[in-house]
């Protein structure tokens, strides 16, 4: 049992895990970014740089996030984990709250081959999360949100494989990686540590994930929209995972 003065210190580990291309080189740091009712939404541009000879897609998907509440923010997720994620952020991801050091970023523009590896590396992570939460009843309230994304990546390596004949490539480094790292906090049993990692990793891909998904469409793919960014209501799913994180929180 851990108690919620010792989260903290979880949270600044599980709040930032490896990036889209899975590199602890260039972490991702997707965590809420709220807004005042009365402030102006702030967009933050993705980048993209190389990292080991394989491309990362870095973004902060949740700076692109912005609050439509007029009360004060309550509950574990958006005061907790939140109040960790603004030590994650430089200034230029959330310009009122940020407290990391901003790094240079060099431009690139990436290839087919490296959106087909992001999407591969992404569906091992989503899997092996599928998985862990699939054998674990502690979590059986977060089985068939609507937020799994496994399937859909199937479809959309499959049509990349085909129209852009592409050799499918192996899960890489990275994404090895970070899928032995989830397992490894279930097999200790520290599920407010994978829970942390849960609400990044997938709502991430409902944020600013989707901005990428929309920059690549427009790059790479002539402007289809692919399978991993569809969801049916996916704020009705949001707003209950959130309610179920929030129900698990009062147990820690």
């Amino acid at each position: 049992m851990i108690c919620r003065s010792q989260l903290i210190p979880l949270l600044l580990a599980a709040a930032a895990p490896f990036s889209s291309g899975f590199s602890p080189s260039s972490i991702n740091r997707p965590l809420p970014t709220r807004k005042s009712a009365s402030s102006a939404p702030t967009f933050v541009t993705s980048t993209y740089r190389r990292t080991n000879d394989a491309t990362s897609l870095i973004t902060s998907p949740w700076s692109l996030w912005v609050s439509t509440q007029t009360t004060a923010p309550t509950g574990f997720i958006d005061t907790e984990l939140r109040g960790a994620a603004m030590k994650l952020h430089t200034r230029s991801q959330a310009p009122k709250e940020g407290e990391a050091k901003e790094e240079p970023k060099e431009p690139y523009i990436p290839t087919h081959d490296d959106y087909l590896r992001f999407l591969v590396d992404s569906q091992h992570v989503y899997k092996t999360f599928e998985e862990v939460i699939k054998s674990n009843d502690d979590l059986k309230s977060f089985r068939n949100t609507g937020l799994e994304r496994t399937k859909p990546l199937e479809s959309d390596i499959k049509f990349m494989v085909e129209e852009y004949e592409l050799t499918r490539p192996p899960v890489g480094e990275y994404g090895l990686e970070y899928a032995k790292e989830i397992r490894r906090i279930v097999r200790e049993g520290s599920i407010p540590q994978l829970m942390c990692h849960y609400y990044n990793f997938y709502f991430a891909h409902t944020a600013g994930g989707r901005m990428i998904g929309k920059r690549m469409s427009s790059l790479l793919l002539n402007g289809r929209t692919l399978e991993f960014y569809k969801w049916e209501n996916l704020n009705k799913i949001k707003t209950q995972v959130k309610e179920n994180i929030e129900q698990m929180v009062e147990s820690w």
